[in-house]
């Protein structure tokens, strides 16, 4: 295999669940080594988060979550009790070897045992050390615990999210995903990358402090921005856009089909491509300004003349007029798609016990130093040994001694 862009780099992920794993993954996806540290017997919370579970060779379920799998492939993983002074000796000589450290304890959670960034500076001023909670380090929620679903509603994200308050079904919504810990992870990896573009000009690492209501604030963008230029909160607009119009979804004949159009352009084709050219040259349609003020008579129109053609049939209709349009997938369609299969976005990962697992490719396409498919997500303690023998340097006594004392 070639070598992956952060090949040589050692990475230390001692966070579970989901936005710091997701960090980890992305990092070993790249390249790096990632020894994820987790508590003996339990582990990662995430592994039990089921069903579903992943399957063995016969076909019958594991204890391996399918959710743990989505974030944890490309590592190795080593079981350590970190409240033990033997425990918290191992995770020092890693972090004196490692590049990068990861973690998602409560502020100052690692300070008790000596692991924090202060701590482990003194060993090695070159680790870049990324801590994620709910709120940061610092401020008056400082203490409290994070988690996405209270991140999405204290950072506006479901005040924007669901149907609009005249409907039914109305009020607020979560996003399906944990979106707010994807985005951490996401911001968390790039902020590692340029403190390893900092570190290489001068040689030092330095503390990242992630906080997951920032990031749910950051990612309101254009939202955010309406508000603070424009004074008033936005609300709830269902599927549709608060900036442009049509840009949401519309009934067809035998479902319903979304349709995004981004300039007059792409909205005079559309119009023509209904048989309503009329409805573009109406001077309460022409700019999208004018779209926009006149939301509510436009899509009543379009509502009328949608329902007249098949999803697919609009979708043929539209992409030959160039207008940005396409159907509402689940995930069985999805992954059905062609292009999605073009894209081999669906990965199988050989498994020790379990055969295959399945995985969803990274979206990052390098042309000289691709991701690399490595490992499937690991057995809880399945490099133990080959951690602290082959990188520590360990006799087989020494790890037979913290096994039998459950250290590790």
């Amino acid at each position: 295999m070639n070598e992956g862009a952060l090949s040589g780099l050692l990475v230390l992920d001692l966070s579970r669940v989901l936005a710091g794993p997701w960090v980890g993954q992305t990092l070993a996806d790249l390249g790096a080594e990632v020894i994820k540290v987790e508590r003996p017997v339990s582990g990662d919370d995430t592994r039990s988060w089921g069903p579903p579970f992943l399957k063995d060779l016969n076909g019958e379920p594991t204890s391996e979550s399918a959710y743990f799998a989505c974030a944890n492939r490309n590592k190795k993983s080593l079981t350590v009790d970190i409240t033990r002074p033997e425990g918290q000796d191992v995770i020092r000589r890693l972090a004196e070897r490692a590049d990068i450290l990861i973690e998602n304890f409560k502020v100052d959670g690692l300070k008790q045992y000596g692991l924090d960034y202060a701590s482990l500076r003194k060993i090695n001023p070159r680790l870049i050390y990324c801590s994620i909670t709910g709120f940061g380090q610092t401020g008056p929620y400082a203490s409290r615990a994070g988690y996405d679903f209270l991140i999405q509603a204290m950072g506006g994200l479901m005040s924007i999210t669901g149907q609009k308050d005249t409907e039914p079904g109305a009020g607020p919504q979560k996003v399906g995903v944990a979106l707010t810990d994807i985005l951490t992870g996401l911001y968390s990896t790039v902020g590692i990358l340029a403190a390893l573009s900092h570190r290489q000009r001068s040689g030092e690492g330095q503390w990242l402090d992630m906080a997951l209501l920032d990031v749910q604030i950051a990612s309101l963008a254009n939202q955010a921005s309406n508000y603070l230029v424009g004074g008033e909160s936005p609300t709830r607009m269902g599927n549709a856009h608060p900036n442009i119009v049509p840009y949401q979804d519309f009934p067809t004949r035998d479902g319903y089909m979304v349709i995004a159009v981004g300039n007059d352009a792409q909205f005079s084709r559309l119009c023509l491509a209904a048989g309503r050219p009329d409805i573009a040259t109406d001077p309460r349609y022409r700019t999208n300004k004018d779209r926009v003020q006149n939301r509510k008579e436009l899509i009543s129109q379009m509502n009328a003349f949608t329902v007249t053609r098949s999803t697919q049939e609009w979708i043929s209709d539209l992409e030959t007029v160039g207008v940005p349009c396409g159907p509402i997938n689940n995930l069985e369609q999805v992954f059905a798609d062609p292009h999605v299969k073009a894209r081999q976005i669906h990965q199988q990962l050989e498994h020790p016990s379990m055969g295959t697992v399945s995985s969803v490719a990274s979206p990052i396409r390098l042309s000289e130093t691709p991701v690399q498919y490595r490992m499937a997500p690991p057995l809880l303690g399945e490099h133990t040994h080959e951690v602290l023998c082959d990188l520590l340097g360990m006799s087989e006594q020494e790890v037979s001694a913290l096994q039998q004392a459950g250290v590790v």
